[in-house]
């Protein structure tokens, strides 16, 4: 509907939700934390990170309820499959698997539907696959590859046919030059 979802939990402890054509937002959602990470799936499910709290929470949004329920992490830092270390960004794919940017472990979390255990699919604890250090963003593509802010080695990398590879920033060094990154927060594409 084109609305959009702001965090304004740092300040005010919620999710505001600015409608098209309207000049004041509402509350949709009340959080802990500020969150890193807002998504809205495909069935009006707000979710959002919170860093400081290392889990991910949900709720819906065709529901007049304020209260949200806990779809990763355990609201303590870990690094087992049912905990997140700073979670930062997040994607939930259309088959609504969760798939979290694991900053301080080095990795990114794949969270099937209604599970609270994890499956390491980059990063630290995953056989296979690229080293990440802080990773902050994730997305998916239409062919369900994943690619991912690498923010710390100043790089995007992303999986294909043949595994995972480096796409952008390569070198890993931070610049401006027009070969390098500094600091990848996200990414997105422009269709899906």
């Amino acid at each position: 509907t084109g609305d959009v979802y702001v965090d304004n939990g740092n300040a005010n402890s919620q999710v505001d939700k600015w409608a098209v054509n309207t000049t004041a937002g509402v509350s949709v959602m009340t959080v802990k934390a500020a969150c890193w990470g807002l998504f809205v799936d495909i069935y009006n499910n707000i979710y959002c990170s919170q860093y400081t709290y290392h889990q991910v929470v949900t709720k819906s949004l065709n529901s007049n309820s304020d209260m949200w329920i806990v779809a990763a992490g355990a609201d303590c830092s870990g690094s087992t499959s049912n905990t997140l270390y700073n979670p930062r960004g997040i994607f939930v794919d259309t088959d609504l698997n969760l798939y979290v940017a694991d900053y301080t472990n080095d990795r990114v979390q794949k969270f099937l539907l209604n599970q609270l255990n994890g499956i390491t699919i980059a990063g630290t604890g995953a056989t296979g696959t690229i080293s990440l250090n802080g990773p902050s963003g994730v997305v998916l593509d239409a062919d369900g590859y994943v690619f991912i802010a690498d923010y710390l080695n100043n790089r995007i990398v992303g999986s294909g046919p043949n595994g995972f590879r480096c796409l952008l920033g390569c070198s890993s060094v931070a610049g401006s030059a027009s070969n390098q990154l500094h600091y990848p927060t996200s990414s997105s594409f422009d269709s899906y």
